[in-house]
């Protein structure tokens, strides 16, 4: 792919990523996740990527909302994800790309077909015990495959209270833990000249995104948006798995 075609791409990809996390709250990893490893030069430098660019994203809307965030409800889940994914991105390192883009193939299929059918029937209780939980299966699949939204999502759901309050702590656990993964990353020599010239062609789809979701924040139905998202991520999983 040339360079101008590889620019195209990741600034399309993120608009669309980011406008997907301004409307549902989360989805920028696994969605621009099913790209990046194809055309960035190694896995570990697309999973660098994704969270500078979700670092972005998370910022500017934890600050609009930054009055809403529940604390108390946030800090042993995002605790518990920063020791986790330290240790997730370690891993990277030490294995194949190939089998991390199948891995990766599983577990998006396995994420969309989670949402599909069974997240309205599963209610979570924010214990402690589940907030460790969520914590630590956030973290491996954000130190692995930079998408720790699903078991954190699952938790925020159940634990607020308003539209506001869900917004808030999910974009204050995605700022939080993006930057502490990227200095992580960084640590283990993924966070590269591609990688920077990837977030700077990508920085103004994040701007763009987070404009377009806030126009549609309030009138698009939820449902339909997350059900193409869904079956957008089950197709990509199905091509890594066969790549």
């Amino acid at each position: 792919m040339s360079l101008c075609a590889t620019i195209a791409v990741i600034f399309l990809a993120s608009t669309v990523a980011s406008f997907i996390q301004r409307v549902t709250g989360f989805g920028f990893g696994i969605f621009i996740m099913t790209i990046l490893p194809l055309i960035m030069p190694s896995y570990g430098e697309a999973t660098a990527l994704s969270g500078l660019l979700a670092v972005v994203n998370s910022c500017y809307i934890s600050a609009v909302m930054w009055k809403h965030i529940p604390w108390r409800k946030l800090l042993p889940i995002l605790v518990t994800f920063i020791v986790v994914s330290f240790f997730a991105i370690r891993m990277v390192a030490r294995v194949d790309d190939r089998l991390l883009k199948h891995i990766l193939g599983v577990i998006l299929i396995a994420v969309s077909i989670y949402f599909f059918f069974i997240s309205e029937r599963i209610r979570v209780r924010p214990t402690m015990p589940v907030q460790l939980t969520m914590g630590t299966a956030s973290g491996l699949m954000g130190g692995l495959f930079a998408m720790q939204g699903p078991p954190a999502v699952l938790y925020f759901i159940a634990c607020t209270d308003t539209k506001e309050e869900y917004l808030a702590i999910t974009q204050a656990f995605f700022m939080f833990g993006n930057l502490m993964m990227t200095g992580f990353r960084a640590a283990n020599g993924f966070v590269t000249g591609a990688v920077g010239l990837g977030w700077c062609c990508g920085l103004a789809g994040v701007i763009i995104g987070i404009w377009l979701g806030a126009k549609v924040f309030d009138r698009m139905p939820l449902s339909v948006l997350r059900r193409v998202v869904y079956a957008y991520m089950a197709l990509s999983g199905l091509v890594a798995l066969l790549a």
